[in-house]
């Protein structure tokens, strides 16, 4: 049911040198040209997708099955002496070399979370009118990490503490 097959010739000596590649190549796509009918096509070309499809379906279950290499760290900042939520604190993320791995906004429940990479972190809260607090953590891999941050009344910036302390000691010395 397909075309007849003729015999193509071949060589019985391939040349040599520079062009034999392409000549030998040529000489094997015209036997295969001569040989293969449509249906020999189409079951090479359906086992070549059926393998790029099983190895596809191979590296998309490797993927999931891979374990995750990250956790989750929550962080929780509330007021010293209320226990209030403080709203809008900046949450820093940093490695335990100080490199900065993200930066967080508490919201109006005073949380912050983040997904981090396995490892030791360094996490500072800040607020403009509070004083900075700091804590280390190891977060571990499917894990969460919760923190408790309370911070006290106190400006975070050092100049801003340097200046409310001259102003307080001078307070003090003046009797106000």
């Amino acid at each position: 049911m397909g075309r007849p097959r003729q015999p193509v010739p071949v060589p019985a000596e391939m040349p040599t040198g520079p062009s034999s590649r392409t000549a030998k190549v040529g000489a094997v796509w015209n036997w295969a040209i001569g040989h293969m009918s449509f249906s020999h096509v189409q079951a090479v070309v359906g086992t070549l997708a059926g393998i790029v499809s099983v190895a596809g379906a191979v590296f998309s279950i490797v993927q999931f099955v891979r374990p995750i290499k990250t956790g989750e760290l929550v962080a929780v900042v509330q007021e010293a002496s209320s226990h209030r939520a403080v709203a809008d604190a900046a949450v820093e993320v940093m490695t335990a070399d100080r490199a900065l791995v993200a930066t967080m906004t508490a919201d109006t429940a005073g949380r912050a979370t983040h997904a981090l990479h396995e490892g030791i972190y360094v996490v500072r809260v800040t607020h403009p009118r509070y004083a900075a607090e700091e804590r280390q953590v190891q977060v571990r891999p499917n894990q969460t990490v919760e923190i408790r941050t309370t911070l006290r009344n106190g400006s975070s910036s050092p100049g801003e503490r340097t200046i409310g302390g001259g102003v307080r000691a001078v307070r003090r010395a003046l009797h106000f």
